[in-house]
């Protein structure tokens, strides 16, 4: 694995301490399992999901904290050796924990296990405050200096 040091743009940036942070943390979750999708449906409706095949519901645990989304999954013992001798066992159920980075305003909405997928219902809900709007644009009024001159 490659490291960074990112201590020489410490001190000719300021504010990006953040951004060194999910390089980071990005840099160390570079694992290929389980594997993922991450899908947009419009422009405020998201989907993950995660290639569980194996797992069981009661196997899984989904976690919001800080802006920062965790999947683990863990397998009891009992499911694992009930006297079977496997001869090939391609089907990894090694325990896992995968984190996405959620943006500002995005909440989990829900989550459904199907067919060996993990489904993980997004939505970014922007506040009142935050959405654009429209400004009118008023018409110049006239307003009447010492009775006849008039000034725009």
């Amino acid at each position: 694995m490659r490291a960074f040091d990112f201590s020489p743009l410490f001190r000719s940036t300021v504010g990006f301490d953040r951004l060194f942070d999910l390089v980071d943390s990005y840099a160390e979750q570079a694992q290929g399992y389980p594997p993922y999708n991450i899908e947009r449906s419009d422009e405020t409706h998201y989907r993950i999901s995660v290639a569980v095949a194996g797992f069981a519901e009661k196997d899984l645990a989904i976690e919001v904290r800080e802006g920062v989304l965790t999947v683990t999954g863990k397998r009891e013992e009992s499911d694992k050796s009930e006297g079977k001798d496997f001869l090939y066992q391609g089907i990894a159920g090694r325990t896992f924990e995968r984190r996405f980075q959620l943006a500002e305003h995005v909440e989990v909405q829900g989550a459904r296990l199907e067919n060996g997928l993990l489904h993980i219902d997004l939505e970014r809900l922007i506040p009142e405050e935050k959405k654009p709007r429209r400004i009118a644009i008023n018409a110049a009024r006239v307003k009447t200096i010492e009775g006849s001159v008039k000034a725009a």
